[in-house]
């Protein structure tokens, strides 16, 4: 699952050329939506880019104004202004379905849900690489990857400090790596969103800055039924985790039916 490219956080990040562990040929013009296709043409006319020559900028010129449009229907019904100060993404590995909050200078709000299209293993942390499992935990974007095989994707800072000091504690020596958020249906260890979402999602990151979104994914929605670990299947710091993610999804919305309702 190794990529062939470096991550370079920021506009001018090219990074990796790979999400996941399956790796495809890249294609060297990027689908764009009719929209902004139409938009882009009086005014910006893309050269010619190989594999691995995109940037986020590139992307935020083509998608912007396209994902913008879409987007800002959701933020204008929950009132809060986009683009936002702060996004947290919610990861729900039972319901396959991953939530998206945000704020400006009040409180977090929901503003709308995707269809996690892919993401394999089953509840429980990832130990170690090549385990197949979807980390849980809290965690933040560590970058972004306009060139990937799967359209687009956002690194996930997994193993954090959590996960990389009960590896230590258990002398895991290899927990694993590149963990993303990515487009396509088609994943291992990753969560696949489908193209229409990364592009929305890649976006809205990028305008608010990777510093400025949190990703909270848990086994399954704490605010239906509480997360617990099964004593002789999980590590013995499970509950300890659980009660960390349970915490950061309850903060933001205690009871599920309250908090949510659909555009």
């Amino acid at each position: 699952m190794k990529s062939t490219a470096k991550i370079i956080v920021g506009l001018t990040l090219t990074g990796l050329l790979g999400a996941c562990s399956v790796h495809k040929p890249a294609s060297i013009n990027v689908a764009v939506k009719p929209h902004a296709q139409v938009a882009r043409k009086a005014y910006y006319s893309a050269p010619l880019r190989l594999p691995g020559q995109w940037t986020v900028a590139d992307i935020l010129q083509d998608y912007g104004a396209y994902t913008s449009r879409k987007l800002n229907p959701y933020f204008v019904k929950a009132k809060v202004s986009y683009p936002p100060r702060e996004v947290t993404f919610i990861a729900l590995k039972a319901e396959k379905k991953l939530e998206l909050w945000a704020k400006d200078n009040g409180e977090f709000r929901f503003i709308r849900d995707y269809h996690i299209q892919a993401a394999s293993g089953m509840a429980g942390p990832k130990l170690r690489q090549g385990d197949k499992q979807v980390p849980e935990g809290v965690y933040g974007i560590a970058g972004l990857n306009p060139n990937s095989h799967y359209h687009l994707s956002m690194k996930i800072n997994y193993p954090n400090e959590f996960d990389l000091f009960h590896a230590g504690q258990e002398g895991r020596v290899n927990p694993g790596s590149d963990i993303f958020i990515h487009g396509k249906a088609v994943s291992i260890g990753c969560l696949a969103i489908g193209d229409e979402a990364i592009e929305e999602l890649f976006v809205l990151t990028a305008q608010v800055g990777a510093e400025n979104v949190k990703v909270v994914i848990a086994p399954h929605d704490p605010r239906v039924y509480p997360l617990q670990a099964d004593s002789g299947k999980f590590p013995k710091w499970t509950p300890e985790l659980y009660s960390i993610i349970s915490r950061e999804i309850k903060a933001l919305s205690p009871v599920v039916k309250s908090a949510k309702t659909r555009f």
